[in-house]
């Protein structure tokens, strides 16, 4: 069976997480943030070092231990009940981060939307960025350096995502908007897509 999926997406700063946090405490979401699992990982965990070291230069985690991470964890909440697979929608933030994790995801998701958070200026996105990195003392969003390459590594990898999807499952949402403007546009496309 196919888990009825919507993706968040968009570029780093761009909200995925605001509006993620805000949407999984709607019953029957359940929100994932592939970037919240890997910076829960214990410090033994392997997986923790190999994520540090690509976050660190603002790089992605290689395709096959991030989506096993993921489906690690769609697997033990549905086994401890806080997922019904058969009647939730999973809200995946972070995740697929390039077309080849979106192929190899595909015979486990059936995505019916796309929520693209469009920030066009990329200094509030910056902004954004180092304030979290005050905020919850993120590595990957304290350099500048860091944070211009993650930028670029979306345009280069995870932007053509939106292609493999297309444009009938895609909705552009203006997260230049303050979080309540953009909670508002996407709880509009939400309801939509339930009916």
């Amino acid at each position: 069976m196919k888990l009825r999926t919507i993706l968040l997406f968009g570029s780093p700063g761009a909200g995925k997480g605001t509006q993620g946090a805000i949407l999984g405490n709607i019953p029957g979401y359940l929100h994932i943030s592939s970037g919240d699992l890997f910076r829960g990982l214990g410090i033994q965990n392997p997986l923790r070092e190999t994520f540090l070291k690509y976050a660190g230069r603002g790089e992605l985690v290689p395709d096959e231990p991030s989506i096993g991470l993921v489906q690690d964890d769609i697997e033990n909440r549905t086994r401890n009940g806080t997922f019904q697979p058969e009647t939730d929608t999973l809200l995946l933030d972070g995740i697929p981060r390039n077309v080849a994790q979106a192929q190899l995801l595909d015979d486990t998701l059936n995505v019916v939307g796309v929520l693209n958070l469009f920030c066009k200026n990329i200094d509030i996105m910056v902004e954004r960025l180092q304030a979290r990195a005050l905020r919850e003392n993120r590595l990957d969003d304290a350099n500048l350096e860091t944070i211009r390459n993650r930028l670029e590594v979306y345009k280069a990898e995870t932007r053509p995502v939106l292609d493999h999807y297309g444009d009938s499952l895609s909705h552009t949402i203006d997260s230049t908007q303050s979080p309540v403007r953009v909670l508002r546009d996407v709880l509009e496309v939400l309801a939509k897509l339930e009916t």
